[in-house]
């Protein structure tokens, strides 16, 4: 049962959105360079209205340790997710600071590392950014549970599970238009994945 995850939210809009859809899972940028970037401030504001249903991840960049258990523990997000160069230290100390779910990003050509992950679950991303796909074929054994990122959108959704069946698929720009999410894209990504669950 592939779940889902809307990334890069940014409005209250997002959030109606995503509640009237309810993703499982749904991400909060505090990457200052990405232009999907929102402070904790504004992250506070929009968990406050999101559905209780839903799962709130913190996505980071060697952010400092403290400042990501904070916004764990304060329940501003129920999830981080990791994106940078953190090791297994950083997992190990993250963890000794909260209880709440890691989740640490992978490379699609850096397999064996992923697999040997500390984190409770692993994102597969092509590590070029700008939502690009990356040849699924590279991760067809993987041992272990993961979101798959990369270039999704309602169009290439379904094969996507088709062939991994991945525990999670992550999409951001692949439900926008002009960099602001779309919800006739989100809904009709929804769709797809849930067809396929059926």
């Amino acid at each position: 049962m592939t779940k889902i995850k809307f990334c890069g939210l940014k409005s209250l809009d997002d959030i109606c959105y995503a509640n009237e859809l309810l993703p499982e899972y749904v991400g909060f940028v505090f990457v200052p360079k990405s232009k999907r970037y929102i402070t904790p401030a504004q992250a506070e504001k929009l968990r406050a209205a999101l559905s209780e249903k839903i799962c709130a991840v913190g996505v980071f960049v060697n952010e400092n340790l403290a400042n990501v258990a904070e916004l764990l523990n304060a329940g501003i997000i129920d999830a981080a997710q990791l994106h940078g160069n953190e090791d297994d230290n950083y997992v190990k100390n993250l963890r000794g600071l909260t209880k709440k779910i890691i989740i640490q990003a992978f490379q699609s050509n850096n397999i064996a590392a992923a697999e040997k992950s500390l984190a409770d679950f692993i994102l597969i991303d092509s590590g070029a950014g700008g939502g690009k796909v990356f040849d699924w074929n590279l991760i067809k054994n993987l041992r272990r549970e993961y979101f798959l990122a990369g270039g999704l959108n309602p169009e290439n959704v379904g094969d996507a599970i088709k062939i991994l069946n991945p525990f999670a698929v992550d999409v951001s720009s692949g439900i926008e238009t002009d960099g602001r999410k779309d919800f006739t894209k989100m809904a009709t990504f929804a769709e797809v994945v849930r067809r396929e669950n059926l």
